[in-house]
């Protein structure tokens, strides 16, 4: 599978149902063997204001495991995340 086959696909919850966002270009840990480890999503103001100010440097990071994604498809991935406030992490960036 290629970078570009992921970039633009939204990703969705199985455990709840929740959108989580898009896949972007930076958006992914990959390991020195060139596989993805997980997929990264940024928030500015918790996933439900996603994108906020620019000049906000609070962010929140949303780290999706590659053994939580069950499913690509045409224009989705849906992952088995189960628990929101294990997956939310508070950096500065």
């Amino acid at each position: 599978m290629l970078l570009s086959d992921l970039a633009g696909k939204e990703i969705i919850n199985l455990h709840d149902g929740s959108k989580l966002g898009l896949v972007g270009d930076a958006d992914l840990a990959i390991a020195a063997s060139g596989s993805i480890e997980a997929i990264i999503l940024t928030s500015r103001s918790g996933f439900s204001g996603f994108w906020g100010n620019p000049n906000d440097r609070d962010r929140d990071l949303l780290v999706i495991p590659w053994e939580s994604i069950k499913k690509v498809g045409a224009e989705v991935i849906i992952v088995d995340m189960s628990s929101r406030t294990e997956r939310m992490n508070k950096y500065s960036v």
